[in-house]
């Protein structure tokens, strides 16, 4: 039972409401860590600081990953650095906006 790719896929179904593309393919996650205990941590960002959602998109990523069987706790840090740019989106992201 590899928590990871469930994780992955928990994240994939949250979306900034401004860009019809998930989180996960813009690149706002920057560091996943999934612990054999099934803790499981999060540092993500999101494309401006004053972003509308700045609020809600943490605490759905965090909802998202508690539903998930096996996952014992979940953290979820917003961080600024480095700045989130277009060159973290996935190739299919930038495709599906049309960038490329």
């Amino acid at each position: 039972m590899l928590l990871e790719p469930r994780v992955i896929e928990a994240i994939s179904g949250v979306y900034d409401p401004e860009i019809p593309v998930n989180i996960w393919e813009l690149g706002l996650i920057y560091e996943l860590r999934v612990e054999r205990t099934g803790s499981v941590n999060v540092k993500m960002t999101l494309t401006a600081p004053a972003c509308p959602s700045a609020q809600t998109l943490p605490s759905e990523v965090e909802n998202r990953i508690r539903q998930i069987e096996g996952v014992t706790d979940v953290k979820v840090e917003v961080v600024w650095e480095p700045p989130w740019t277009t060159d973290r989106m996935s190739e299919a992201a930038k495709l599906q906006l049309g960038m490329w």
